[in-house]
Parts: structure tokens; C-alpha cells; sequence
């Protein structure tokens, strides 16, 4: 796959996030960029300019995990940005074709196997939800749908967290942080880009999502990259108020791409006794309808 100019991107993008006094070398008074030099990553890496040139043009084909590595590590990237950069790799070398899990017939629309369904529903404490790395809902508890209630309640959102995010003005209100998770959707985006770059559907919603706002077309150009696996975040949902709310992210061994995640309220919080509140409005409500009539498919 050529994916050069993804490669060439990612990789100046985050040398110029590195400063000369971060990795021990003087600033100087001639640099006409921000960052480090070419030859200083290079040397950094312990390879030739020459050899660093051409891999930040995008030649990553051929590269050996020692180089990457040692490319890494001058570079400072954290977990997730040294997986992206494996990732891009493995794409060049048209060695992530291969290391896919083979598409499945899928149906239509996808439905959870029954005994992930019943894990949802006996979470009862916080919302819980399924995902797949383009951030489409694709089974919930009930506290989840009820939670985001504006993410279902508009058909154009299509049950998924980042059209919802840049495309819904609900969101506005609902994540007190809004820049927040507008950096984390992208980054979480661009993330599954470089591990599947071969996803049609992942990047028709690049495509829509850069066409239609401008807060994600400057935050896609930034290349930044997330894992989304645990942490805290604020909200304000329409019915019960503030909450914040601690979050755990966890693969799914059983359907590889798709993660459930569960939020949870620090117990005799306030937030606690919100979701209390919220969870009980929710066993009362019998309006919505079933997450599959709004789910798109998987595969």
C-alpha cells in the first residue's frame, strides 16, 4: 500500500514536537523549524541522514523492527504513536493485509452473541457500550442508551461517537471538555487508520468528517495518535446534570476490533446518585427502540 504521504506526515509532525534541550542538545539561534533537525534524528537513531531521509518520505518498506525502534525512541513516541508507526510499517511492506482477521460473512446488520448482550445488561451500576475502532455503537446496557440519549435521539448520527462529536451541536453541552474529546475522537481515528488502512467504510467517515467540520480537519492534520483504555471524564447530560465519571476500555478477545467500554461513579459521589437517578429513568422507559434498528454493520 502506499502510504507515504501518511508516513512522511506522522513522522515530521512529531519531530518537530521534539525540542533540542529535550534530548540534551543545544538550541542554537539558526533553526528555521520547530524541533529537531533530520541529521539529529538520525544520529539520535544511530542511522545515516541519508537512511532517515528516505524513511521520512515515506519509505517505511523494508524497515527492521531494530530501526523502528531506534526510531522510536529518538523520536520520544509514547505506546500508542510506536504502535502507529509499526502499524504504517506493516502497511508499506503490504504486510497488514495479511495479519487481518479474514472478513466475516456479516450480516446486515451486526448483533452481539447473546452471552456479551447479558454482560452488558448486568452491568447496572454505569453505562457500558461496544465499539469498533471507528467508534460506531454497536450494542449498549440500557444506562448507555439512556445516557447518551442525544446520540440515539437524531438518526443522522448514525449510533456513532465521532459524527456525534463533530456533526451533533448536542455535544456541546453534553461534554462540558468539548476540545477535549474532539482530540481524543481524532486521535482514536487516526489510531485505527494506521492499524487498518484498509477500511472503506473508516475512511469514507475520514472523508465526511473532514468535509463537514473545520474543528476536524485541523485536528486530523495534526497526526496525532490514542489509545483509549482508561482515565476520567466530565459531562452534562440533559436529565440528571453533572457527572464525572471514571472509564475502563477492554478488548474483546471473542470479536478482535471491538472494545467494550464501562464508566463507573466514584461510590457516594454525587455522580453516583446521579447515575442512581438516571439508571432508574431508564428502567421506566420503554420509548426507544433496539440499538440494532440503529446500529450500522461490522466486520
Amino acid at each position: 500500500m502506499d502510504n507515504h504521504e501518511e508516513v512522511r506526515e506522522f513522522l515530521t509532525s512529531r519531530r518537530a514536537k521534539i525540542s533540542p534541550e529535550q534530548v540534551g542538545l543545544p538550541a542554537g539561534t539558526r533553526r528555521r523549524v520547530p524541533g529537531l533537525r533530520r541529521s539529529e534524528v538520525a544520529a539520535l537513531a544511530d542511522v545515516s541522514v541519508e537512511y532517515y531521509a528516505k524513511l521520512e518520505r515515506g519509505n517505511l518498506a523494508g524497515a527492521s523492527p531494530a530501526v523502528l525502534e531506534a526510531v522510536a525512541r529518538a523520536l520520544r513516541l509514547d505506546d500508542a504513536e510506536r504502535a502507529h508507526l509499526l502499524h504504517l510499517a506493516q502497511a508499506a511492506d503490504g504486510t497488514a493485509a495479511l495479519a487481518r482477521p479474514r472478513r466475516r460473512a456479516a450480516p446486515r446488520q451486526w448483533k452481539p452473541h447473546r452471552s456479551l448482550q447479558w454482560t452488558l445488561d448486568a452491568i447496572t451500576a454505569g453505562p457500558a457500550l461496544v465499539t469498533n475502532g471507528r467508534m460506531d455503537v454497536l450494542a449498549c446496557n440500557p444506562l448507555a442508551r439512556a445516557f447518551y440519549t442525544d446520540l440515539f435521539a437524531h438518526p443522522d448520527n448514525q449510533a456513532n461517537l465521532a459524527r456525534f462529536q463533530f456533526l451533533d451541536p448536542a455535544t456541546r453541552r453534553f461534554y462540558p471538555d468539548w476540545d477535549l474529546f474532539a482530540d481524543m475522537a481524532v486521535a482514536i481515528l487516526r489510531r485505527e487508520a494506521g492499524r487498518d488502512p484498509y477500511d472503506k467504510d473508516l475512511h469514507d467517515l475520514i472523508g465526511e468528517l473532514s468535509t463537514r467540520s473545520k474543528d476536524f480537519r485541523t485536528r486530523w492534520g495534526a497526526h496525532d495518535v490514542r489509545r483509549h483504555g482508561t482515565g476520567t471524564k466530565r459531562f452534562h447530560h440533559p436529565a440528571v446534570g453533572e457527572l464525572t465519571l471514571a472509564f475502563e476500555a477492554l478488548d474483546l478477545a471473542a470479536e478482535p476490533g471491538l472494545h467494550m467500554t464501562v464508566y463507573a461513579a466514584e461510590p457516594g459521589s454525587p455522580s453516583e446518585e446521579a447515575l442512581r437517578l438516571l439508571a432508574s429513568w431508564a428502567a421506566t422507559d420503554t420509548a426507544g427502540e433496539p440499538l440494532a434498528s440503529a446500529t450500522p454493520p461490522v466486520d
